[in-house]
């Protein structure tokens, strides 16, 4: 580890890659520790089969047509599928939804639309309070939102949620996300199995203590998750200020998991390969699919409070569940397909993360300011809880790390 460098940063996800290329790029000198052994935090593809990268965490690529990854992509080779989120095919308590059906509860979402709109010019408010949970159709909404946000709508705030830049161009890169993300950051020198665990500031800059020893810097840049942050696993000393620690606080990190299955061969007749799918005695529905992309395998995801409960269940719950949805929409002789190799993830049990992305609660959307805000210009942070028009994203976390260096740059060179 290089000794009193020009910034230390802590962690080595989208944001804090990107800040290291931006050190690089401005030729400052810089410590990159990660706690895990390896990079890429929420960023992680493995192979469910051999030539199956199957993503753990983000999978598409969200407002396409602004996110820089889609250039990173094509630099690296990396193949992806332009379209638009989740099919609207829906399975609603054993069959699926008619074309009357269906023109319901597409006005059902204009008028939440609606409803989102009267509240941005007053005080805000939380989702549950202003959309109409009575509706048959809430449920559905419900359940994406909470894949959108990693909290239910009682949890988090419209204006947070409608600061969110989306041009519903949600493309889902086909040869993992996380492995796009690695293969963009080969060249960046990481320490890993490096847990920050106090961050000292001193007459000269910090100090940042690993259980490796300690480094010395000018500056420090923290890109660890709000759970991390508001957990007190870093120590800081002197303690960081109230306003730091509510803005933490109240921008914590939800669920949002995905459970997958390799299946022997894709059932015959197979005509939709993902659907939306609610149980006759349940009230949270869950996404599917089934051989997407000409995969082998089947994926369902959680998230929100039913992703948590569902993650402390076990594996086995979690499975149990994606088969239940599976044989709902197509038969129970879908099983027949059925493998035992599964994949499930478990983002609030992650140690490096404690969640899966930020949304903030109501009234403190502008919290994503404060936590961005650096503190007697030597502790800097960034992560996608910093940046309002595309928090819960890979790309958001990226932009945050380049902005964040750009700062460091111009507190440690004010005349340029």
């Amino acid at each position: 580890m290089a000794d009193h460098c020009d910034v230390i940063i802590i962690g080595a996800g989208s944001a804090g890659l990107s800040a290291a290329h931006v050190a690089m790029e401005q030729g400052l000198t810089f410590t990159l520790l990660e706690a895990s052994h390896r990079i890429g935090g929420r960023a992680l593809t493995e192979e469910i089969a051999p030539g199956q990268p199957f993503d753990l965490g983000c999978h598409w690529m969200h407002s396409a047509s602004l996110n820089p990854f889609v250039a990173i992509a094509e630099k690296h080779g990396f193949s992806y599928r332009r379209e638009s989120g989740w099919d609207r095919t829906i399975h609603h308590r054993g069959s699926l939804l008619d074309e009357s059906a269906l023109t319901e509860f597409d006005d059902y979402f204009t008028a939440k639309d609606k409803a989102f709109t009267a509240v941005l010019d007053a005080d805000d408010k939380a989702v549950s309070d202003v959309v109409d949970l009575d509706s048959p159709w809430a449920a559905y909404d419900a359940y994406w939102f909470s894949l959108g946000t990693s909290c239910d709508m009682d949890q988090t705030g419209v204006h947070d949620v409608s600061a969110y830049r989306d041009t519903d161009e949600d493309w889902p890169v086909i040869d993992g996300y996380g492995a796009l993300v690695a293969a963009w950051a080969a060249s960046i020198p990481v320490n890993l199995n490096s847990e920050a665990t106090q961050i000292t500031l001193t007459g000269d800059g910090v100090a940042v203590t690993t259980r490796e020893g300690t480094v010395r810097g000018r500056t420090v840049l923290v890109t660890v998750s709000t759970n991390v942050l508001a957990s007190g696993r870093i120590r800081f000393d002197p303690r960081l200020p109230a306003w730091k620690e509510t803005a933490a606080r109240e921008l914590p990190l939800g669920v949002h998991n995905r459970i997958a299955m390799l299946l022997k061969d894709l059932p015959a007749g197979c005509s939709d390969e993902d659907m939306t799918v609610l149980l006759p005695n349940s009230e949270v529905p869950m996404g599917v699919q089934l051989g997407p992309y000409g995969t082998s395998w089947a994926v369902g995801v959680t998230g929100g409070r039913f992703g948590s409960w569902l993650e402390r269940s076990g594996q086995e719950a979690s499975v149990e569940c994606l088969a239940e949805h599976l044989k709902a929409a197509w038969g129970s002789s879908v099983a027949r397909h059925f493998t035992d190799r599964v994949i499930v993830t478990a983002w609030q049990g992650d140690p490096w993360t404690l969640g899966s992305y930020s949304a903030a609660t109501p009234g403190n959307a502008h919290q994503r300011h404060e936590l961005a805000r650096p503190i007697d210009d030597r502790i800097f942070f960034a992560g996608e809880a910093t940046i309002p028009e595309f928090h819960a994203t890979c790309h958001g976390a990226w932009l945050s790390g380049r902005r964040a260096m750009h700062e460091v740059r111009a507190a440690l060179r004010p005349d340029g």
